[in-house]
């Protein structure tokens, strides 16, 4: 069985029940006078998908790069691996940021970069290796993601499912233990769509990572996820493996995943 996400409450310092590669306690990130993430609470065990699902606007992106690092929370905790990240210094994050890999939204490439300049950008800046090491490297990320020899490709060459994959290639690259993908599915059609879903499964499969997925796609959560947490006005209303999801009766999770354009959430709107 694997082991529970989240920590129980010891009434001391911080004590996590069967760490996870990623835990998240009471996270807030507040911009002005704005609360976009209101205190929350979540864990991924080693070797996990989490789906993080949810209406625009609910925090979902932010949370994933406070998990990354790359948005400093206002307050809380982010523990990746047992380590702390709120507050950490830059130099010490640099670090922790190096067991993660980041898929962005649209790819993220560099249009100016071939597909391996693309892939390699990590490894020429993170680790001082030979041109034929990186080169290696590069060919078997591209090979596992079903990208062999295109190398030599620029973005401006590639379909939308082809530089979704060119993004995972680059997030691998460095090995790392974790992944966060932020809506990896979004603008491709059904059939692409399910190759990124086999490669997220994929990679939690033969490389053993641990993953946060942030997706409006209920298709695609329900196929991959472990766990899914639905995120609503910046916090957490439901958590649950993909079968007591379906079967939740909080009529915003229902609304949400049977796709309703009545109910809370429009008041909520209103």
């Amino acid at each position: 069985m694997r082991p529970e996400a989240l920590a129980e409450e010891s009434g001391t310092d911080t004590q996590w029940h069967e760490p996870a590669w990623i835990e998240v306690r009471d996270l807030r990130y507040t911009v002005g006078d704005k609360q976009v993430l209101k205190g929350v609470t979540l864990g991924v065990p080693p070797g996990e998908i989490l789906c993080v699902m949810g209406m625009s606007g609910c925090g979902k992106t932010t949370l994933l790069h406070c998990i990354g690092g790359l948005t400093e929370a206002s307050s809380g905790e982010i523990r990746i691996g047992g380590s702390q990240i709120v507050g950490m210094k830059e130099s010490e994050l640099n670090t922790v940021r190096e067991r993660m890999g980041m898929v962005f939204q649209y790819a993220a490439l560099f249009d100016s970069l071939s597909v391996f300049e693309n892939v390699a950008f990590g490894l020429r800046r993170r680790r001082r290796l030979p041109i034929d090491e990186i080169k290696k490297m590069v060919a078997e990320k591209l090979a596992l993601v079903g990208m062999p020899g295109t190398e030599q490709l620029f973005p401006s060459q590639l379909s939308g499912g082809m530089a979704k994959r060119v993004g995972l290639a680059r997030a691998i690259a460095l090995s790392p233990e974790i992944l966060l993908y932020d809506e990896p599915t979004s603008g491709l059609d059904p059939v692409i769509a399910s190759v990124v879903d086999e490669l997220i499964m994929q990679m939690r499969d033969t490389l053993g990572v641990t993953s946060i997925v942030v997706s409006h796609n209920i298709t695609s959560i329900f196929r991959i996820s472990d766990k899914i947490a639905m995120l609503h006005e910046g916090q957490v209303l439901a958590t649950g493996t993909p079968e007591q999801i379906q079967n939740c009766d909080n009529p915003i999770v229902r609304q949400f995943i049977e796709g309703k354009s009545q109910g809370p959430i429009e008041v909520a709107r209103r």
